[in-house]
């Protein structure tokens, strides 16, 4: 029981960092606020913090800091990935800037972050597009992923294939 307990809290842990990185890259493209201070401010007054009523959970800080800082690192390699993955005639310069800002802590987690499964970057980042989104952006957040995923992981893939095949 501890044990799930334990596995459970790191798991909650890290979904609080991924929605503080999308919100912390969305802030920083908004206002072009620099990675330091972002990060800074969100360390020190949000995560694990009461905002405006609002009850941040607390987050693995590190992981943050890696999602928010990769994303601003890999950015020149991620765009155009993410481009080729949207439907034809669509740009990542032309989507929603939170949907922008979730999109790309994906792609890095799906691009760098191999010790995280593709389904569960997938399903994370679903369920965040879920918290900012009522229409058809979380069903664009899976089909962009999943497409993203098979490319960058196709090895990941054929293997979860071989043990359900």
């Amino acid at each position: 029981m501890a044990q799930k307990k334990k596995t459970t809290d790191r798991a909650s842990s890290r979904s609080a960092a991924r929605l503080a990185a999308v919100q912390a890259l969305y802030q920083m493209d908004m206002t072009g606020i620099d990675l330091n201070d972002v990060v800074a401010e969100f360390q020190m007054h949000r995560l694990g913090q009461v905002v405006e009523g609002d009850h941040y959970h607390e987050a693995e800080a590190e992981f943050f800091h890696d999602l928010v800082d990769g994303v601003v690192r890999e950015q020149r390699q991620l765009d155009p990935m993410l481009d080729q993955q949207l439907a034809e005639g669509w740009r990542l310069n032309r989507v929603d800037s939170i949907l922008r800002a979730l999109l790309r802590s994906a792609a890095f987690e799906l691009y760098i972050r191999d010790d995280v499964p593709s389904r569960v970057v997938i399903n994370e980042y679903v369920d965040i597009a879920h918290a900012f989104f009522d229409g058809e952006e979380p069903k664009v957040v899976n089909g962009v992923l999943d497409r993203l995923a098979r490319k960058v992981r196709s090895e990941e893939f054929a293997r979860a294939a071989l043990r359900e095949g």
